[in-house]
């Protein structure tokens, strides 16, 4: 008895149109998503090393009606030198007080107090943002 195959002989007449496609497609698809992959990693490289200045508020006291005294803890480049902004609050939400701190000190970590003068009672203090200025 003779043997009936289906299609052609394997590796007689090379690939057919699809396997080409999909190969094809395959290398597009790993060239994308490596493309992906770098933007990605750049942007988190990036932002992190935007990332100058970074602080915190460890403590604040309302030390009388028109003053609060803040603990401020900032962690930088040993160069770097920036901006920090605080803000008080009274009970009702609106703003009674708010204050710039220059950090210019040549470390890498900077704890300073404070005195952050209210308009009224303040019932808070918090970190707006800091900001980095040029180097140097």
């Amino acid at each position: 008895m003779t043997a009936v195959r289906d299609g052609l002989p394997d590796g007689r007449y090379g690939r057919s149109a699809d396997q080409r496609a999909d190969r094809k497609l395959k290398i597009i698809g790993a060239v994308l998503g490596a493309a992906l992959l770098g933007v990605i990693g750049w942007s988190g490289i990036s932002y992190i090393s935007g990332q100058d200045l970074s602080a915190r508020v460890i403590a604040w006291d309302a030390v009388s009606d028109h003053a609060v005294k803040v603990h401020l803890e900032i962690v930088k480049g040993t160069d770097d030198k920036g901006v920090c902004t605080l803000r008080s609050q009274a009970e009702d939400g609106s703003e009674v007080g708010r204050k710039d701190v220059t950090v210019d000190q040549r470390s890498g970590q900077v704890d300073t107090e404070v005195t952050v003068r209210t308009t009224k009672r303040a019932t808070n203090a918090v970190l707006v943002g800091c900001t980095a200025s040029d180097h140097g």
